[in-house]
């Protein structure tokens, strides 16, 4: 039978599933939560044997609910960036730095002098939270350790590593956060000597698959550890939503994928490598041969909701929803709050680690169900904000699907879906990740020819959700006021910034 194990390692948790390729659905999910630590503000470190560990316990339940059904193939998405330091024989040195961590900000601001034509792929500098910029931050704050690291790779490499023994990294990762050349198919080695860090294509995984490429078997040690008796093919995976592309099947120029989850992530492809300003690529053959993948998205916009609601108000599910309806019934705008979503800084199209959130027009009169109404607003406005920047370039964007914690939150889903005027197509509850890595690993398993032809075979129906027109002549104003405020207060909020992240450094 042609089913596929997909992994999905998120920022709260791993997910497994089992997809079945003949009958076009999900057998099966389960989840097993690890930990995220927070040292100092800006920072967020996580286990890798936590992650082991749990993809164990997830998949030898899942594989035991479904009576250990014969498996195809595997392959797993991860988040990006997520930086493990360890020995060649997965032995980590420190935790790893998860992908929200902008400790590495001073970093990332220095790659931008660079003038090495392959920067030219990232839009002329590297994010704070890329896996170059925390090797340039370990080699100036933690030198003996930097120097004793015999491997830095990421989350995905380090669980292929485990589920091979065989340390090889994603064509994806290695282009779109490595600085690796894709087009000549080489590390460049002379701007990481640039950027004070020699060494570091020395402790890169050297071997680069492209998505879907088969790895290597299953190892018996790995097999054990899942719960399977037997020894599938592993698949080279990729960057967690961008592998969603694959499940959602837009990967053709003009489609556009958007996922809202702790961060919110738009991804699409070019037919030709134009320049994107404020975007981050165009990415060359990152997901397939001969397009060029271009990323964008917030770094905190689910997780805003969730830190206010939860964090800051103390609510639990059952006053969720007491807050959503109190909410929605305000008026677009109507509580006059203007709320700017960077509490972890921007990546698009600002690309900016530095900035900080922010509620403006607070007075004594409001309550909790205004602030909460402003703060979705302020998430949808960036969505919105990337929409329009696209169409500032000449991007064409003739369909969007989506997925992700949208569905679990209509207020959130009603206001992007306004904020951006463009109807959107939302697929069910189903992990498009998940859906994706299955069609790689069919791609590797030799049952599809390509990916394109993995991401119809995995397909899912979808609804679509149509905007407000009133609504969105509504935002449309608060977009202007939400720009308009992003830029006077830029200055202000990056010297706050800095001095939380020299805290951080002393300790304080």
């Amino acid at each position: 039978m042609a089913r596929l194990l997909g992994l999905d390692f998120g920022t709260g948790g791993v997910r497994a599933g089992v997809f079945d390729l003949e009958l076009c659905t999900m057998l099966g999910e389960s989840e097993e939560r690890y930990p995220t630590r927070h040292p100092h503000p800006g920072w967020a470190e996580q286990s890798p044997v936590d992650w082991w560990e749990a993809l164990g316990k997830a998949t030898r339940r899942l594989l035991g609910d479904l009576d250990s059904p014969e498996i195809a193939g595997i392959s797993v998405a991860t988040t990006a960036s997520t930086v493990v330091v360890c020995k060649r024989d997965g032995a980590p040195l420190h935790p790893a730095l998860l992908w929200m961590d902008c400790r590495a900000a001073v970093e990332a601001d220095r790659t931008a002098a660079s003038r090495h034509p392959v920067m030219a792929y990232s839009g002329g500098s590297d994010a704070a939270e890329w896996l170059v910029p925390k090797a340039m931050w370990f080699a100036t704050h933690e030198p003996e350790l930097y120097a004793s690291a015999e491997v830095i790779c990421e989350c995905i490499d380090y669980i292929n590593f485990m589920l091979t023994g065989q340390w090889v990294g994603s064509r994806m990762n290695a282009t779109c956060k490595w600085n690796y050349d894709s087009v000549a198919r080489r590390f460049a080695e002379d701007l990481y000597a640039e950027f004070g860090v020699p060494d570091l294509a020395g402790k890169l995984p050297r071997s680069i698959f492209p998505v879907g490429a088969p790895i290597e078997r299953l190892s018996a040690g790995a097999a054990a550890h899942l719960g399977l008796s037997s020894r599938p093919i592993v698949a080279q995976g990729g960057i967690d939503a961008h592998i969603g592309m694959v499940g959602a099947d837009t990967m053709a120029p003009g489609e556009l994928l958007m996922i809202g989850g702790t961060s919110t992530v738009q991804l699409f492809q070019l037919a030709r490598g134009t320049p994107v300003d404020g975007f981050w690529g165009p990415y060359p053959h990152a997901l397939v041969d001969d397009h060029w993948l271009v990323e964008a998205g917030q770094v905190s916009a689910g997780s805003v909701l969730s830190w206010l609601s939860r964090d800051m108000f103390g609510l639990d599910d059952a006053r969720l929803d007491t807050l959503y309806r109190e909410a929605a019934a305000l008026p677009v705008g109507g509580a006059g709050i203007l709320s700017l979503d960077y509490f972890m800084g921007n990546r698009t199209p600002y690309r900016d680690p530095l900035l900080r959130g922010a509620f403006l027009g607070l007075s004594l009169g409001h309550d909790r169900a205004a602030l909460y109404r402003a703060a979705v607003e302020g998430v949808a406005l960036a969505s919105a904000n990337v929409l329009k920047r696209m169409g500032e370039l000449g991007v064409e964007c003739r369909r969007v699907v989506s997925s992700g914690g949208y569905s679990r939150n209509p207020i959130w889903l009603k206001a992007t879906v306004d904020a951006m005027g463009l109807p959107i197509q939302m697929l069910p509850e189903v992990n498009l990740t998940i859906l994706g890595a299955a069609a790689c690993a069919a791609t590797g398993a030799g049952l599809a020819n390509d990916l394109f032809e993995a991401a119809k075979a995995v397909a899912q129906p979808s609804v679509v959700v149509d905007p407000d027109p009133a609504a969105h002549e509504r935002y449309r104003e608060l977009l202007s006021e939400y720009r308009e405020a992003t830029e006077l207060l830029t200055p202000l909020m990056r010297r706050l910034a800095a001095r939380q992240l020299e805290g951080a450094h002393r300790g304080v």
